[in-house]
């Protein structure tokens, strides 16, 4: 099987680090994931994703703590702390919160770092099925910037690939439907995203790969597509409009490659209760800081340029307003249903896409960027349309009328409008 056939449309789910850092535990993920299944699932939502340091005990927010120890197996795996997830115990792994989930109509993933573990180096430990030690295959000078867990593999060494086979095997033992490697797309880490690739091909069980952190360098896309369902292009994002606004040129440089199995990542949507135990920018607990028109705009770019979907706030959290956001079901249709997503113009604070169903009817999304109201047109004809149309407000999911020539609608600052229109 082939792994484009694996997320023929962009996966859809809840991550935990927006909320909690390193150290979500499982009640937590069990909480959000009944919360999924319960509010989210029949509108395509279906990961539930646990990120980085499942495996320290001591994780308590978005600040790793360098050097500790982490809860590691024989062959140089780390596996889940069980003072954070209980179930794991006996070495039983993941498996049981996967069958969890899975049990909730859901699928299961995690989060891990490129490499291995620089505790399995400094002690030797063994690679499974192999005579080869951890440390033979390490890459002491392959370090990642901002965590101390790991040092990097050597890809041509005796031993890598048998050791990225080795997790996965594990991995797949567990149940697990979604992997999102970190420190391995910026700076670019080619020879162990194809070890990964081939690991994940030879364990037996599909999984969506996803590869961050960004910005992934433009030049390497057709690599990429050839190895990964998913991919960050850009650095972590949080609920700053300088972030959102930096999103326009990244979805424009992208939009190319955007194709079934292969998608482009605009990276976790952070709305409703965020930072529950988080830091990021030097502020804690708070509710998103966009507002509703910019919310409205960060789901209708990544909607219509067919990013991935991760929410990353607490859902059980989520009041009426943020669960609309999530729940719309003409809005996720272009996530699902659409190809051929593009910027049609960008002037000034005026930014325009579009993007077609596979009903054969046309999107149009108007962003105003800028601080004051904006009236927009777009001529009918700049979508190489012509005649008379019918079109319909997704948003406020209201038919407006016939539109014969023009699109005109005002557009309030920062924020978004998307129509539909139909013959």
């Amino acid at each position: 099987m082939s792994h484009l056939s694996i997320a023929t449309t962009p996966p859809m789910g809840w991550n935990s680090w927006d909320c909690y850092g390193a150290s979500v535990t499982e009640e937590e993920v069990l909480g959000n994931a009944q919360y999924m299944a319960d509010h989210m699932l029949e509108f395509g939502w279906e990961y539930v994703v646990v990120d980085i340091q499942w495996y320290e005990p001591g994780a308590n927010s978005s600040i790793y703590r360098p050097f500790v120890p982490l809860v590691m197996d024989e062959y140089s795996r780390l596996v889940p702390a069980t003072n954070r997830f209980p179930s794991a115990a006996g070495g039983r792994g993941f498996k049981p919160l996967s069958d969890r989930i899975h049990g909730m109509g859901l699928k299961f993933g995690i989060h891990i770092m490129r490499g291995i573990p620089r505790q399995a180096v400094h002690n030797d430990s063994p690679i499974l099925g192999t005579s080869v030690t951890a440390s033979q295959i390490a890459s002491k000078n392959s370090i990642c910037q901002w965590n101390t867990d790991m040092y990097g593999i050597d890809a041509d060494k005796e031993g890598a690939q048998a050791y990225y086979d080795s997790l996965f095997q594990l991995y797949a033992s567990w149940g697990v439907d979604f992997v999102k490697v970190d420190d391995i797309s910026f700076p670019y880490s080619a020879g162990e995203i194809e070890l990964i690739r081939r690991a994940i091909d030879r364990c037996g069980r599909p999984m969506v790969l996803s590869l961050s952190c960004g910005p992934a360098p433009l030049e390497m896309a057709e690599h990429l597509k050839a190895n990964a369902n998913m991919w960050r292009m850009t650095a972590d994002y949080w609920d700053r409009w300088e972030d959102l606004f930096d999103e326009f040129d990244k979805c424009n440089q992208w939009s190319a490659h955007v194709g079934e199995g292969h998608w482009p990542d605009a990276d976790m949507l952070p709305l409703g209760h965020l930072a529950i135990r988080s830091y990021e920018h030097g502020i804690g607990d708070r509710w998103t800081r966009f507002t509703h028109e910019e919310q409205m705009t960060m789901m209708t770019l990544w909607s219509i340029f067919r990013s991935p979907l991760m929410v990353g706030g607490e859902l059980r959290d989520n009041d009426e307003w943020t669960l609309s956001l999530l729940t719309n079901p003409e809005v996720l249709r272009l996530v699902t249903h659409s190809s051929g997503g593009r910027q049609l113009f960008r002037r000034g604070d005026a930014v325009a896409w579009t993007a077609t169903d596979v009903d054969g009817s046309t999107y149009l999304a108007l962003f105003n960027t800028g601080v004051t109201p904006l009236n927009m047109e777009v001529a009918l004809d700049l979508m190489k349309l012509s005649g008379t149309y019918q079109l319909r407000d997704l948003w406020a999911l209201e038919d407006l009328g016939a539109a014969e020539s023009r699109v005109a609608a005002e557009v309030l600052p920062h924020g978004a409008r998307l129509f539909k229109l139909s013959v």
